[in-house]
C-alpha cells in the first residue's frame, strides 16, 4: 500500500508559529516524538484561547481528548520554526476532531500531521452537547 503524500499548507484553515527549543531534540539530533504532541496541544490551546473559548478557570469548557495520533513525513528539530496548521476534521453532537499539520520554516509540505478527538463533557464527566456558539467557532476552521 502506497503511503499518502504529506498535506500542504493550503489544506489547513488557521496557523500558529511555534519555535522549537534546543531541548526538543533527542539523541539522534531531531525532534523527540513526544514534542510533536506537545506542539499539537499548544497550537490547539492557543487557537481556542484566541477564539474566546474558556479553557481555564471556573467557566472553562471541559474537552477531554479521547483519541490522538501522529504521522511523520520529514525530520524537524531545533532551530526550526514550526508553523502549525489547524482544521476541523469532524463535528458531532458532543465531539469534534482537530487535524493538524506541522510545517518546518517555509516548507509547503507537512513534516508531520496529527489529530486530537475531543469530547465536551459536563461537571460529572459525561458527554454534553456542544453549544451553538462553540459549534460556530469550530466551524470557522472547517475546510
Amino acid at each position: 500500500m502506497a503511503r499518502p503524500a504529506a498535506p500542504v499548507r493550503a489544506d489547513f484553515a488557521s496557523f500558529r508559529a511555534l519555535p522549537t527549543r534546543w531541548m526538543d531534540n533527542d539523541e539522534y539530533g531531531h525532534m523527540n516524538n513526544a514534542t510533536y504532541f506537545s506542539l499539537f496541544d499548544t497550537a490547539v490551546s492557543l487557537w481556542q484561547m484566541d477564539q474566546g473559548i474558556e479553557i481555564r478557570g471556573p467557566q472553562a469548557n471541559r474537552f477531554l481528548v479521547v483519541e490522538n495520533g501522529c504521522s511523520y513525513y520529514a525530520e524537524a528539530g531545533f532551530p526550526d520554526l514550526i508553523h502549525a496548521g489547524l482544521r476541523l476534521g469532524h463535528l458531532g453532537r458532543s465531539s469534534f476532531r482537530y487535524e493538524l499539520g506541522l510545517f518546518r520554516n517555509d516548507e509547503d509540505s507537512a513534516c508531520a500531521t496529527g489529530f486530537f478527538a475531543q469530547v465536551n463533557v459536563d461537571a460529572d464527566g459525561r458527554p454534553a452537547p456542544l453549544s451553538d456558539h462553540l459549534r460556530e467557532i469550530l466551524s470557522r476552521i472547517a475546510v
